[in-house]
C-alpha cells in the first residue's frame, strides 16, 4: 500500500537554520493523524514540504507515492489549510465557491453548499467581514469540495471557539469514516485524543516517535521505585525521569514486563507521553535512528 507521507533524511533549512533535519518518517494512508510538537519544532515545515510549497534542503519526501506538487493530479490529491486559513478579503462566500468549482476539476459543489450551510456562513457575506473562526470554516470547506485523497490541516482549531471546535472534529471524523487520510498538527493533544488514530511527535526538528496511538501507549508504562542511583540499570528504555528524595520516577518503552516487585507500574496517558518526547533534549548524533519515525 502506498504511503499517505514518506520521508526519508529529510532536512529544510531556512539561511543556515535547520528546522528540519535527518527525518524519517512514514504515515499511512486511511488514518487521522496528529503532528504534536513545540513551537519551531518543525511541524509547519513538514506540512508545507509535503504540500510542494517548500523544497527539501536534503533527503526526500514522497506524498502518496509522487512528488509534492509536481503536477496538476498530484496536486488534486492534497488538500491545505494553512495556519492562517488564507482567503480574499474582497471575496464573497459565494465567489469563493465558484473559485473552488473552477481551480478544482473534481470539486464536490454539493458538499460544499452543505458544509456552507451546516457552519451557518451567508453566501453574500465578504470574507473580510468574517470572524476567525468563520474564516477557517470557509477555508476548510475549499479544503474539502476539491475531495483530496489527503488532507493537510496546520493548526486548524486555533481559531474556533469549542462548540466550533467540537463540530469541526466531528467533521474530520466523519471525513475519516468515508477514508480520508488528515494529518493535523494542534498542541491541543486532548483533540488529537478524541479524533486521531496515529501520532508523529516533533522535537528539535527531529522525528522523535511515530505510529498508531494504541500500540505507543501500550508500550509505554510508568514506573516509580524507591530512590534509585543515576546509574542503576533498569533494563528498560528511559525516555524520562524524575526525582524526589524518596522515590524515582520513570518513564520507560519496553515491551517486556516488570517483574521487580519493589516497582510499582502504571499505564501512561497520551499528554503526558506526549510531553515526555516534546522535552527530550536534541539528539547528540547528526543522523538518526529511522524506525517509522523514533529517532
Amino acid at each position: 500500500m502506498t504511503a499517505a507521507i514518506e520521508a526519508t533524511d529529510l532536512g529544510r533549512s531556512y539561511r543556515g537554520r535547520w528546522a528540519l533535519r535527518h527525518t524519517s518518517v512514514t504515515v499511512p494512508t486511511g488514518k487521522v493523524v496528529g503532528l504534536v510538537g513545540a513551537n519551531g519544532a518543525g511541524k509547519s515545515t513538514l506540512l508545507h514540504l509535503a504540500v510542494g510549497l517548500l523544497r527539501p534542503s536534503e533527503g526526500e519526501i514522497r506524498v502518496l507515492g509522487g512528488d509534492p506538487g509536481s503536477t496538476p493530479a498530484q496536486l488534486a490529491e492534497v488538500g491545505f489549510l494553512a495556519q492562517d486559513a488564507p482567503i480574499y478579503g474582497s471575496l464573497t462566500v459565494a465567489d469563493h465557491l465558484e473559485l473552488g468549482a473552477r481551480l478544482n476539476p473534481s470539486w464536490d459543489s454539493a458538499a460544499a453548499e452543505a458544509r456552507v450551510a451546516k457552519v451557518g456562513l451567508d453566501h453574500r457575506q465578504k470574507a473580510s467581514a468574517l470572524s476567525g473562526g468563520q474564516r477557517s470554516q470557509l477555508a476548510l470547506t475549499l479544503a474539502i469540495g476539491k475531495r483530496p485523497e489527503l488532507l493537510l490541516l496546520d493548526e486548524p482549531v486555533a481559531s474556533l471557539d469549542p462548540l466550533a471546535r467540537r463540530e469541526f472534529l466531528q467533521d474530520l471524523m466523519e471525513l475519516a469514516a468515508d477514508g480520508l487520510t488528515i494529518v493535523m498538527s494542534s498542541h491541543l493533544i486532548g483533540d488529537l485524543e478524541r479524533v486521531c488514530d496515529h501520532l508523529v511527535v516533533l522535537s528539535h526538528g527531529h522525528a522523535r516517535l511515530a505510529g498508531d496511538i494504541d500500540a505507543i501507549l501500550d508500550e509505554h508504562r510508568l514506573i516509580t521505585a524507591p530512590r534509585l542511583r543515576p546509574d542503576q540499570p533498569t533494563g528498560h528504555e528511559v525516555v524520562a525521569r524524575s526525582d524526589t528524595p524518596r522515590q524515582t520516577t520513570l518513564l520507560v518503552r519496553s515491551n517486556r514486563p516488570v517483574l521487580d516487585p519493589a516497582w510499582s507500574v502504571a499505564s501512561v496517558g497520551l499528554e503526558e507521553l506526549v510531553l515526555a518526547y516534546m522535552a527530550l533534549p536534541e539528539p547528540e548524533h547528526a543522523v538518526l535512528r529511522s524506525i517509522r519515525g523514533v529517532a
